[in-house]
């Protein structure tokens, strides 16, 4: 019996979000959402990335979760060659579309990226790439390079490092 993939890709998702933890909350900040400049969203002025506080719901409870700005804005940076899916600044979950590189038609890249922490350190990144060829028409699962994960895992880390000495520099 086979399972159909869009099930299977669909109950990957979910149990992946397992380990997201949703306790505290992050804030929009526009200077760092990577919104193009003058626009900020609906809503905008209730969020603030990354810099602490909270949002009271209308509800009377606090609803919180924190991810760090620099892990975020490095790994939208990193991504920003393959197309977008889903980008949850809450959560911290960052999915793209599949990306077939031009050198490359007979084969394809999906990324998950998971910010893990408020924290920047090396384990508060996890990206989950997924590779398909071509065959026969048909795009079959083929096992990714885990370098290829962990090469963007350092580029992100890399980057949020960068983005935070700028930042500290400029104040």
């Amino acid at each position: 019996m086979t399972v159909p993939a869009g099930l299977l890709m669909g109950t990957l998702a979910l149990t992946a979000c397992s380990g997201v933890k949703t306790s505290q909350p992050s804030y929009y900040n526009p200077e760092t959402s990577g919104l193009p400049p003058g626009q900020t969203g609906e809503g905008a002025s209730l969020f603030t990335f990354g810099k602490g506080g909270s949002v009271s719901g209308g509800g009377g409870g606090a609803s919180q979760i924190q991810v760090n700005a620099y892990l975020w804005r490095a790994t939208l940076n990193t991504l920003a060659f393959m197309p977008l899916v889903s980008a949850d600044p809450f959560g911290g979950v960052i999915i793209t579309d599949w990306y077939t590189p031009p050198a490359s038609p007979g084969e394809r890249f999906k990324v998950n990226a998971y910010i893990m922490s408020r924290q920047l350190t090396a384990d508060a990144v996890q990206v989950s790439v997924f590779h398909q060829v071509n065959q026969g028409g048909q795009w079959v699962d083929s096992p990714a390079d885990p370098s290829v994960a962990s090469g963007l895992e350092d580029r992100i880390l890399a980057q949020a490092a960068d983005l935070q000495a700028a930042d500290k520099n400029s104040k």
